[in-house]
């Protein structure tokens, strides 16, 4: 093989292995539904989709005040969905991470605060490489004052010309959540070396870490 072909073969294959999204993960199936206990005394859960819930769980996992957050698939119209067949976009389900936090420690409209600036909310079905509703910017609201507030933060940020487009966040009461494969669960954290992580969830990560820094786990 000489050295140009040699060259772009690498290419070629550094290309397919970059721009492989989440979408390309091994695939499993899976059978866990969570109920919609939302809170206790001093807990609540938070349900959001901002593309690859990869991205979103790298991001949440680390602020102060979250203490657990589960990758998963909500707003669907099929019980118990495998992660090919949200992939494939026909079951109406969204990638999002079921986060549950404290109360006393973080606030709803905190969340949303990071929640609209580590992802671009204007791109309808789409976060950079990633197409499909199942990619779909959305809340999914546990009770009234989340839908409040979700809905009035939107529309100030429409207001105040923040992006150059509309947000087109989906707002929605939430249903039910189906957790993702056990592989899904806490990836960058475990899959920080491939490229996806790298290249991806990286960038995101010290976006978060540069602006809400105030905000971070000690």
């Amino acid at each position: 093989m000489n050295l140009n072909l040699k060259y772009k073969v690498a290419v070629t294959l550094f290309t397919a292995i970059f721009f492989t999204a989440c979408s390309q993960a091994p695939v499993t199936k899976q059978k866990v539904i969570m109920d919609n206990k939302t809170s206790t005394e001093t807990t609540e859960m938070a349900t959001l989709g901002a593309g690859c819930f990869w991205c979103v769980e790298a991001v949440f996992q680390k602020l102060e005040g979250v203490t657990k957050v589960e990758s998963g698939y909500s707003g669907g119209n099929i019980k118990n969905p495998a992660y090919r067949e949200v992939c494939n976009g026909t079951t109406g389900h969204a990638e999002v991470c079921q986060i549950t936090y404290d109360k006393t420690k973080i606030s709803f409209k905190e969340l949303l605060e990071v929640f609209w600036k580590v992802h671009d909310p204007t791109t309808l079905n789409q976060q950079g490489n990633d197409h499909g509703t199942q990619y779909r910017s959305v809340v999914f609201y546990h009770n009234d004052e989340q839908k409040e507030l979700a809905e009035k933060y939107k529309a100030e940020l429409n207001k105040s010309g923040a992006w150059d487009n509309p947000v087109v966040t989906e707002i929605s009461a939430y249903t039910n959540f189906y957790v993702a494969e056990d592989y899904h669960q806490n990836y960058f954290n475990q899959n920080g070396s491939e490229p996806y992580c790298r290249f991806v969830i990286q960038p995101k990560v010290e976006k978060f870490e540069k602006v809400f820094k105030d905000k971070m786990k000690k």
